[in-house]
């Protein structure tokens, strides 16, 4: 039987998501967890994966086993092999053809950055950070000039595998909560590294009052290098991962917003 599962995590000194020799990871936790309850060996497969220091609200993995256990030790009796950083939301039966990476519609990731002369002694494990005074209207061109169908090469790590760097965003917003701003990143899929990249380059136009047409110039120029380096990984967040609802999984709407009331 194959099951479905969501995830939270605070990835702040873990390796990632995906398993590793020798390192500790968010997979590699999951499954001897999910081992130890199935009493058998199991390998998950995830929505994607999350770099080193990156976190999640909603993560989906799904697995594969013969055991019968009741979908609550897949979630209550899983954590109690898992540190307090890492929490399964809940699990569910899905069909065999279902793949939690190859069945995604859109993926969601938020980025949360506190502005201040100072880091946070409080947020620096859970949010990017910058001394610079930003320009809140360029901030917010930035955001959108990265919507749409786009080559996103000049913003793609050097060690990206994926076979195109064609992307469709459809959804890059930021919101201001006092000295902490919101990015909100919608697309069908994302390079190695973009929206860190992405955000440094927000931040660059914010901060350095460069001309609306700047982001366009990065992308037309489709070549890494002249894009500013690779934005802290400290404030990314895996949010929400849409689905079709053929799969009947539960609806999220997960968000790093506790500042007002989000509805979305």
């Amino acid at each position: 039987m194959r099951i479905a599962c969501s995830v939270g995590y605070n990835g702040f000194g873990f390796s990632g998501w995906q398993k590793q020799p020798d390192v500790k990871t968010i997979q590699g936790l999951i499954e001897d967890a999910l081992t130890e309850i199935a009493q058998d060996i199991i390998i998950t497969h995830a929505s994607g994966r999350t770099d080193t220091g990156v976190h999640a609200l909603g993560q989906i993995f799904h697995f594969d086993t013969v055991k019968e256990r009741p979908l609550t030790a897949w979630v209550k009796g899983v954590n109690a092999f898992l540190p307090e950083s890492i929490r399964v939301k809940w699990a569910q039966n899905v069909p065999e053809n279902f793949h939690a990476r190859h069945s995604v519609l859109e993926r969601e990731y938020q980025y949360l950055l506190f502005k201040d002369t100072n880091n946070s002694p409080i947020l620096y494990a859970n949010a990017g950070w910058t001394y610079h005074a930003l320009n809140n209207k360029n901030l917010i061109m930035a955001c959108k000039s990265f919507e749409g169908t786009h080559d996103f090469s000049s913003f793609r790590s050097s060690e990206c595998q994926a076979k195109s760097p064609i992307r469709t965003i459809s959804q890059f917003s930021c919101e201001q909560f006092g000295a902490n701003y919101l990015f909100t990143i919608r697309a069908d899929g994302f390079l190695h590294h973009q929206i860190r990249n992405m955000i440094a380059a927000a931040i660059h136009v914010a901060k350095i009052d460069h001309p609306a047409g700047f982001i366009e110039e990065l992308l037309a120029k489709k070549d890494r290098k002249f894009a500013p380096p690779t934005f802290m990984p400290n404030g990314l967040y895996l949010s929400n991962i849409k689905y079709d609802n053929k799969w009947n999984l539960p609806q999220s709407n997960n968000s790093v917003n506790i500042f007002s009331k989000h509805d979305s």
